[in-house]
């Protein structure tokens, strides 16, 4: 085996970081969802993050594969409706306090159709969701925070918003500072 200190790391060719395709809101739907966000971090602590649904979940992957995988999964794909059922709390920090989507044909159908072009088994059924937050914090905490999610937006459950971009983000579920995360591409689905 080489001695890694004598060999030059290059990023872009043989480097591996985990990578993620996110559902982005339009813009009106992402300013209304950052404002909860904001209030519930406020009060409970956590790390800031763009609302997104993730489409496909963490991937360790080198850049160029990611870039291609992610290319090649938009194509074909058309713009599609996404509606709010509830506000829900989960069990581990990404999954904090969040707005359940509804797993409509189309959700669901994106996201294996992604999932399938990135070669992602995941090992749950999948779970269409916007986190509000991520934290590590008590049940009875993640109550109160779905309960001011609702009082705060008390007509986020039943909201429903085109899907019309996703994006590419490299996301190190290790940082919980989420300080490493960055957008590396996105792109525009066509209406359907």
């Amino acid at each position: 085996m080489a001695n890694p200190e004598s060999t030059p790391i290059q990023p872009s060719e043989g480097e591996k970081n985990v990578y993620s395709v996110w559902a982005l809101p339009p813009e009106d739907v992402t300013a209304r969802i950052r404002t909860l966000m904001n209030s519930l971090r406020s009060e409970f602590g956590g790390p800031q993050f763009e609302p997104h649904i993730t489409v496909v979940g963490a991937i360790r992957l080198t850049l160029d594969d990611a870039l291609n995988k992610f290319r090649s999964a938009c194509e074909g794909l058309k713009a599609y409706q996404a509606t709010v059922d509830c506000v829900s709390t989960g069990t581990f920090f990404y999954q904090c306090v969040f707005l359940l989507i509804h797993p409509t044909t189309k959700v669901v159908e994106t996201s294996s159709h992604c999932c399938g072009h990135f070669g992602y088994n995941n090992s749950t059924p999948y779970m269409p969701h916007l986190s509000l937050l991520y934290a590590n914090i008590s049940d009875e905490q993640k109550k109160q925070a779905k309960e001011l999610a609702e009082k705060l937006d008390e007509a986020i459950n039943g909201l429903s918003f085109p899907i019309t971009r996703l994006a590419l983000y490299k996301t190190d579920t290790g940082d919980e500072t989420l300080k490493s995360w960055e957008k590396i591409a996105e792109q525009d689905l066509p209406s359907s």
